[in-house]
């Protein structure tokens, strides 16, 4: 599926010729114009997954090494103590294996340490057009005289700060290809790349480092739009390289332009049939309204006096 967004974008967006594309990728010629003629955007083949026997005991190799590595030389044990002692806790594995996954472990870090470790960052500067950023978040809204919790999309082009705010009752993937396609439709075109954080309608799972396991239906989305996704690294600060600001808790700008929510079946039973041409409204006098009422009903308090039940 990557190797497929990426024939599609030098094709489509970057306007290269079939043998370009196929000396830069390695495929044949065939293959590249089998593709694009057929205009296929989710290849239907699957590689069948063949599961590792060390599989089970990699998070605790994983700890081992990087115990290891913070000490000195002398007092490291080697891999062939490693691999004894996994053997001791059930790994039938061959020692090649254990060394191919240190190996790797090692060059890992040692790419970590030479990027984000050093404290390079990816710069503020973007050109029109080059990205855009995606992201979600959570506020209340009074729908039908009920609080409801929602879950807002935020979609921002990088260059401009140009950005379109849409709100939905749930984050399925039914909910992000619609904000995508509402900003897409807004912003008159597609960005050449978006930036997201691992939420779990694009990224099934976070591996070491940059590895991560896409979901397959994100990437069709991407694929259908000719743009390149990156994802942050977890637990580095403002990755997405944007200089996020702060999202107000409940936005007196309306969230929405829609009378109701897009996708939910129960939108109009919420909204009542008189739901104005906004989701949103300042919802800070109704939550004090709201907690005031709380306590009175818990302490029976009725005109300023309280009574025990």
């Amino acid at each position: 599926m990557g190797l497929l967004n990426i024939i599609r974008r030098m094709a489509l967006r970057e306007k290269q010729s079939i043998r370009e594309i196929s000396r830069r990728t390695g495929l044949s010629r065939n293959t590249i114009t089998k593709y694009l003629n057929a205009g296929t955007i989710e290849p239907k083949f699957t590689i069948p997954e063949r599961p590792s026997k060390l599989d089970p005991f990699a998070d605790k190799l994983a700890g081992w090494l990087k115990t290891e590595a913070g000490k000195s030389r002398k007092q490291r044990r080697t891999l062939k103590q490693l691999h004894a002692d996994l053997v001791a806790l059930g790994f039938t594995g061959s020692y090649g294996r254990v060394a191919a996954f240190a190996r790797d472990w090692r060059a890992d870090r040692q790419r970590e340490q030479q990027t984000t470790g050093r404290g390079i960052f990816v710069p503020l500067f973007f050109r029109p057009g080059e990205a855009f950023q995606f992201d979600w978040s959570e506020d209340y809204a009074v729908l039908g005289g009920e609080r409801t919790k929602l879950q807002v999309a935020h979609i921002k082009l990088s260059h401009s700060r140009a950005f379109l705010v849409r709100a939905y009752l749930l984050q399925t993937h039914e909910m992000l290809f619609d904000a995508h396609w509402h900003g897409f439709r807004v912003f008159g075109g597609v960005p050449g790349r978006g930036i997201y954080d691992n939420m779990k309608t694009a990224v099934d799972r976070v591996g070491r480092g940059k590895e991560r396991q896409v979901n397959i239906r994100f990437l069709a989305m991407t694929n259908h739009y000719v743009f390149e996704p990156e994802f942050c690294n977890p637990r580095r600060g403002l990755g997405e390289g944007s200089g996020r600001e702060e999202r107000a808790r409940c936005p007196s700008t309306p969230v929405a332009t829609d009378a109701k929510l897009p996708g939910s079946g129960s939108a109009e039973r919420l909204a009542g049939t008189a739901l104005p041409g906004t989701v949103a409204r300042d919802c800070t006098q109704h939550v004090a309204r709201h907690d005031r009422r709380r306590l009175g009903r818990r302490t029976g308090r009725v005109d300023g006096t309280a009574s025990r039940f």
